[in-house]
């Protein structure tokens, strides 16, 4: 690799921040590794990239010469950002260890970043020729030596870059160390130093499939996709699971559901949909049971549906978008009942969030602006003026006696159609048998 570097001053590549991760003990290789499979994947569609792992730091190199270069590695820097255990994905230039190949470098990406032409393949024009009437652009020089061979310390190297900098573009420069537009950051490691001057920041957390499979109950509200996305945030490989009561809701509806899993999967891909026609069970629930106990009566018939498709799939949790106090059938009493349904562990990853955090979650990773469409889902439909805040137990199982739960239950399961979502399109649908491939590791202890 060595000789490949020196063979290539200034060559593009992506550096990839991790951070969580970096505090993991004796199993920290292998999350490591699935950082680097789930990276690996996201990129695979914009062409070859090879993933090298460094302390704290992931690398990803063009395996060969490509066609718009540049434009290439910008873009698997943004893909690389959306992946789960990122901390931050820059486009870099990765040098040898000479202190003249990382002057060359940050000379490189300070004249593109003034927008000038280079007068030869690294070197941009003479302060003279580059000289305008522009106020000059505060900027600062931020180093980071992980390798103490290197003969420079972090302060030292600043100041030669930053002169090196000053000498090349004069007046369009001024040194600004509170307050810079424009930080060229080098990083100096074992065998290689990486020039940049910005950085996509990822969501962090941890790499999906490291914590084991959770089935997302997700409706075309806001509150929902959040939650679901907060689990993948936690390294949970996730499936969507929706409720639609056609015909009573609207095929918009449904597909609103599709464009919600589409903007998940940005951050998650591919991810599956299952759809599960809810229609009867509602309409049993209104015609046979006390209407202020709707709400959770059919809550807990889509906990028990749930934990079915989860035995069939394997999946290990369900993840709702409740929260504590929000609405009427969300009191710590409903929350309760509601969870005695479950046969295995309920994650409500928002229940301790306000409206305003959930909405600014939503607008961050691209759902809010599907989810507020006007299209009405099951959770809205037989809603009673007045629902129970305090329900019993006692109460709630014996509505539930007047209605036949293991054949609505297992009708429901039967209806379930699976939707493919890889990158925001959505695929031929799958068959509904057979799980996913086992998990290639164990769950987070």
């Amino acid at each position: 690799m060595e000789d490949e570097v020196r063979a290539s001053p200034g060559r593009a590549v992506v550096l990839v921040r991790f951070g969580e991760i970096a505090l993991k003990g004796d199993n920290r290789r292998q999350f490591e590794q699935a950082l680097a499979r789930n990276l690996a994947a996201r990129v695979r569609p914009l062409g070859p990239f090879a993933v090298r792992t460094l302390y704290g730091r992931m690398v990803l190199e063009p395996e060969r010469p490509l066609p718009d270069g540049a434009g290439l590695v910008e873009r698997a820097a943004r893909a690389a950002s959306c992946v789960f255990g990122v901390v931050g994905a820059v486009p870099a230039l990765q040098v040898p260890l000479e202190v003249e190949h990382i002057c060359r470098a940050a000379r490189q990406l300070v004249a593109a970043w003034l927008g000038l032409a280079a007068t030869g393949p690294a070197e941009p024009p003479n302060a003279a020729a580059a000289a305008s009437q522009a106020p000059p652009v505060p900027f600062k020089v931020n180093s980071r030596r992980a390798n103490r061979q290197f003969p420079l310390d972090s302060l030292e190297l600043n100041r030669v870059v930053g002169a090196d900098l000053l000498r090349h573009f004069g007046p369009r420069l001024r040194v600004d160390v509170h307050h810079p537009r424009l930080q060229v950051h080098v990083e100096v490691r074992e065998r290689e130093a990486f020039v940049y001057d910005g950085e996509h920041p990822g969501p962090g957390g941890l790499p999906v499939g490291v914590s084991g499979r959770a089935l997302a109950l997700v409706s075309g509200g806001i509150d929902s996709p959040v939650a679901a996305w907060m689990g993948m945030k936690r390294g949970l490989e996730v499936d969507l699971l929706h409720f639609h009561a056609i015909p009573f809701t609207t095929q918009q509806a449904r597909d609103k559901v599709v464009r919600l899993a589409a903007a998940l999967a940005r951050w998650h891909s591919p991810l599956r949909v299952f759809m599960v026609r809810f229609t009867e069970v509602q309409k049993e629930i209104y015609a046979r049971c006390p209407h202020p106990l709707g709400v959770i009566l059919m809550r807990r018939m889509m906990l028990r549906i749930a934990d079915r498709l989860a035995d069939r799939f394997g999946h290990e949790a369900l993840i709702t978008g409740e929260n504590l106090g929000q609405v009427a059938s969300q009191t710590l009493r409903s929350l309760s009942v509601v969870n005695q349904a479950a046969r295995r562990l309920v994650l409500r990853p928002l229940v301790g969030w306000d409206k305003e955090e959930i909405i600014r979650q939503a607008r961050t990773i691209g759902t809010y602006p599907i989810s507020i469409e006007p299209f009405e889902d099951c959770c809205t439909l037989f809603v009673a003026r007045h629902p129970a805040t305090h329900p019993t137990l006692e109460a709630v199982q014996e509505a539930e006696a007047r209605l036949d739960v293991p054949s609505l239950v297992q009708a429901a399961a039967d209806s379930l159609e699976v939707v493919a979502v890889d990158d925001g399109t959505p695929l031929p649908e799958q068959p509904a048998g057979a799980p996913r491939p086992a998990a290639p590791m164990e769950p987070q202890a």
